[in-house]
């Protein structure tokens, strides 16, 4: 019986590759800022401490879901949402703003260089190729 063929990937740009690896490792860093907040007990007391295990559970999921959707100009968008809700999980947890900026940062980077090298490497694809 022949193997079948493998099944060609679908081409990534660098900004597609960047901001889903930033925003992967990123939720591993949610997930942890919402242990950091139940066990910092940060919540106000009228809402159970439990909530900061689910909000950074929740927001880590919609990162690696986001992940998978940034090759699409609205999934680069989310992710800075993204970005916003883990910034303003600082007025629970200051140490939430530095992570704020670090991956802000980095995706930030992302985005914008990666959208730069994906135009260049489209427009050496589009030009004819000189003779050697």
């Amino acid at each position: 019986m022949p193997a079948k063929p493998a099944r060609a990937r679908r081409p990534r740009g660098a900004a597609e590759s960047l901001a889903s690896i930033v925003l992967t490792f990123e939720a591993v860093i949610a997930f942890l800022g919402g242990l950091a907040i139940f066990g910092l007990e940060a919540l106000p007391e009228s809402v159970p401490q439990w909530w900061g295990v689910v909000g950074g559970v929740a927001v880590a999921l919609l990162m690696l879901l986001t992940a998978g959707l940034v090759r699409y100009r609205w999934g680069i968008a989310v992710g800075w949402l993204l970005q916003l809700i883990v910034a303003l999980g600082a007025f629970l947890v200051p140490a939430l703003l530095f992570v704020a900026i670090i991956f802000g940062g980095m995706y930030a980077y992302a985005t914008i260089k990666g959208s730069s090298l994906d135009r260049i490497n489209a427009k050496r694809a589009a030009s004819p190729t000189e003779p050697a």
